[in-house]
């Protein structure tokens, strides 16, 4: 019922499987593949379906014989172009210190050890869009332009994105030189969420433990949101939990809504935990700003505070117009409240405010050792002359 689980078989998605392993086919005779673009919502199957297709390249490639490495990186946990090039260094046994070189120096270590290897390697970027909205492309460009410099290895890149907009971040010069096949994973509905959760409960679950009624409630929960299944896996998966330690003999409807309370609330708390750094600081200046009792706040001001909060973090800030963006993808996820209103022959403005609780936002932030000192923090322009 967890995540990181890879069923033996990936219902209603043989299309994109298919799709997939045609474009990364031709590494077992010796040629390089195409770089791959996924795109799709949170919990349609991208990562699962990726890592099937490479399980199974693995397999056929060491039966063959084939000089074929693999890496996958979480780009959203990696955060930086440094950890990004240690995990590839690291598929490749090329030791790198956890800090101290320059970006360059590593990513030079990396193409000395895929050449010295002679392996044709798949980079496989997990939420690529977290790392160019929150460091840019430059990373993406050079991966895209390492197989000039190369004379014995070649690389192939499979970037996987949960927002659909992502190439509107790119650089030109990085869109010539991707060439990339898409493939965009659409959402499941009630029905096949429905199917995905009786096979994994089959496996899960002891027989006779669950009622047809919950599973489906599960399902429909799931989809009635975007057709998430990892939804759908947590809400059953929690509703299993609750029951075994009430000693209840089977899973039915009332833990499948306890449990979606919980799962609310956990989903929250982990939503928060991994946005990229500069959406933490948007967020940590909207929270500041709620500390003064203003209902709503404006782009202005929460520029100004975020402004204060980089200089205390030693972070270079963005400008006002990305932050204004950032704003909106906050409001888009449900963090912040944002809605445009007339000021008359002023024109219009967006007032903004926590679309969570302050207490949460609070606990949160508090446990990381980056926000921990900002959430007390008073700005000057709040202290008043």
């Amino acid at each position: 019922m967890r995540h990181d689980y890879i069923p033996k078989k990936l219902p209603h998605r043989d299309e994109q499987i298919n799709c997939l392993g045609g474009i990364v086919a031709p590494v077992l005779r010796g040629s390089p593949c195409s770089n791959a673009f996924i795109y799709g919502k949170t919990g349609t199957g991208k990562t699962a379906v990726t890592k099937y297709v490479l399980n199974m390249l693995t397999s056929k490639s060491r039966e063959l014989g084939s000089s074929v490495g693999i890496c996958y990186v979480n780009c959203r946990l990696a955060g930086t172009e440094y950890r990004v090039l240690s995990s590839l260094c690291e598929a490749l046994d090329v030791r790198v210190p956890f800090t101290g070189l320059a970006v360059g120096e590593v990513f030079d270590r990396f193409k000395q050890g895929l050449d010295a290897q002679k392996k044709i390697f798949i980079v496989v970027l997990d939420e690529i869009d977290a790392l160019i909205k929150a460091r840019g492309d430059t990373l993406l460009y050079e991966l895209t332009r390492v197989n000039e410099t190369l004379r014995h290895g070649r690389t192939s890149i499979i970037g996987i994105s949960n927002d659909l907009r992502f190439k509107e971040f790119l650089d030109p010069r990085v869109l010539s030189s991707l060439s990339e096949e898409e493939i965009v994973f659409r959402p499941y509905d009630a029905a096949e969420l429905q199917e995905i959760l009786w096979k994994r409960a089959q496996v899960a679950f002891s027989e006779n433990a669950l009622q047809d009624s919950a599973v489906a409630l599960c399902a429909a929960l799931a989809a009635a949101e975007h057709g998430d299944a990892r939804r759908a896996l947590d809400l059953l998966r929690v509703a299993g939990e609750l029951a075994e330690r009430e000693g209840a003999d089977c899973v039915s409807e009332e833990h499948v809504r306890q449990a979606e309370k919980r799962v609310e609330h956990d989903r929250i708390v982990e939503v928060l935990e991994n946005l990229p750094v500069h959406s933490k600081l948007v967020l940590c200046s909207v929270y500041l700003l709620g500390k003064t009792k203003v209902s709503y706040s404006i782009t202005g001001d929460i520029y100004g505070i975020y402004c204060e909060l980089c200089e205390q973090s030693g972070l270079s800030p963005l400008t006002q117009r990305r932050v204004s963006g950032l704003i909106s993808e906050l409001d888009m996820v449900g963090l912040l409240n944002a809605r445009v209103v007339s000021m008359g022959r002023y024109g219009r403005t967006k007032k903004i405010r926590l679309g969570i609780g302050r207490s949460l936002v609070r606990m949160v932030f508090s446990n990381s050792d980056r926000l921990r000192d900002l959430v007390g923090y008073v700005p000057t322009c709040l202290t008043g002359p």
